[in-house]
Parts: C-alpha cells; sequence; structure tokens
C-alpha cells in the first residue's frame, strides 16, 4: 500500500513538474514576444531628460506607433545606441540585463538612450540665445512648435565643433584642457566605429555673431 503511494506521488510531482515547465516556456515565448513586438520596460540612469524624465524612473516602451509612421519632431523616442555605451550598463538593473538577451544581436552590449526628437537627417538645428533664460531650439530657421517651451543649454558638438572626434580618439588631443575626461569617456564608450562611420566634424557647425550655434545633421 506503501509502495503504491509513493508511486502515486513521484507520478504526480512529475506531472507538475511538466506543467510548470510548459507554462514556464510558454511564459517566456510570449514575453519575448510581447517585448520585441508591443511594448519592454526601460529603466532611466541618468538625468539627460530631467525634468520631464527623472533618473530611477521605469518606462513603459510602447512599440506599436512607429510601426505605422515615422517618429514627429518633439516625440520623446527610446533609441539604441550605434556604440557601446558601458558606463550606461553598468547603472542598469539585474531585470533589465536579462531582458537584453531578447535584443537584436547587433545590438548586443549596446545601451538604450530615451531622448526627445528635434531633427531629422538633413535639418539644420541651432541655438538661438534667450538674454536670461538660456537657449531655443531653431529646426531649418523656424521656432519648433512642439519645443516652444523647451529651454536647452550648448553641449557636446554645439561647444566644441571636434567633439565626437575627442570623444572617439582622445589621443589626438593631449593638449585639451579636457583631454583627461575624453580619456575617460573613450573608455566607457566604445565610440571609434561610430566615429568612422557617421563623421561629424566642423564643417557641420556654425557660430554666428549673435551668438546663435547651428548643426547640420548628415
Amino acid at each position: 500500500m506503501k509502495r503504491k503511494t509513493k508511486e502515486k506521488i513521484k507520478k504526480r510531482t512529475k506531472y507538475e513538474l511538466i506543467e510548470w515547465g510548459k507554462a514556464f516556456v510558454v511564459a517566456v515565448i510570449a514575453a519575448a514576444i510581447i517585448r520585441t513586438l508591443i511594448f519592454e520596460t526601460m529603466l532611466v540612469p541618468t538625468g539627460s531628460m530631467y525634468p520631464t524624465i527623472k533618473p530611477g524612473e521605469r518606462l513603459l516602451v510602447e512599440k506599436v506607433t512607429y510601426a505605422f509612421r515615422e517618429p514627429k519632431v518633439g516625440d520623446i523616442v527610446v533609441f539604441w545606441t550605434p556604440f557601446v555605451d558601458n558606463m550606461a550598463l553598468k547603472q542598469i538593473h539585474l531585470f533589465d540585463k536579462i531582458m537584453y538577451l531578447f535584443s537584436p544581436p547587433r545590438f548586443y552590449s549596446h545601451a538604450r538612450y530615451v531622448k526627445r526628437l528635434v531633427g531629422k537627417g538633413g535639418d539644420t538645428i541651432a541655438l538661438v540665445p534667450i538674454p536670461g533664460v538660456g537657449y531655443k531650439i531653431y529646426r531649418n530657421g523656424k521656432l519648433e512648435p512642439t519645443l516652444r517651451d523647451k529651454i536647452y543649454y550648448p553641449q557636446g558638438i554645439f561647444l566644441d565643433p571636434e567633439f565626437y572626434e575627442k570623444m572617439a580618439y582622445p589621443d589626438r588631443f593631449k593638449d585639451d584642457i579636457n583631454y583627461r575626461a575624453f580619456k575617460l569617456y573613450s573608455k566607457a564608450l566604445d565610440f571609434k566605429k561610430c566615429y568612422d562611420k557617421y563623421e561629424t566634424n566642423e564643417d557641420y557647425v556654425r557660430v554666428k555673431k549673435d551668438g546663435s550655434i547651428s548643426v547640420k545633421i548628415p
């Protein structure tokens, strides 16, 4: 009698384990499909979008809309960086690292950025100074309606036309006052391949007498 009871328990346990295994596989497949095609979560590690999005906030990123239309200027978009950002990857949680396993293979070890779209290829973006306030963004010579209430400050290539080259090849600029900072950035960002492919130089940058700075998007 005891032997039969033990066999029943074993069979029952085996059956339950198989069912749990099936449920787990189905859940993983469903999660992969949902994450790939519909939406996914994203942890924001930095304050580059502050105050709109604060560091540490988790976003639910919807993927369906842009399957039917192009992103519009003013949209907040999430995209894969064309370079490896080790600094950003160190700041994300274990859950997000696991979710990265479902990412397109070409983006393994790449980070996702969340930014506001201010221009597209062929556009000229200008930062025009507003005394006592900051800078407004002009797109192709016009104040973009969707960005009318936003205040910006010059950073990156808007401050230094050679910014991207310094990020990729800091040793070319050992006499630069920010050489050490660029050297650290070059260790955190694998920027060389990206720079070599999308080389940007001073030909794209214009500084006018009124203090406005414009950059042509290649």
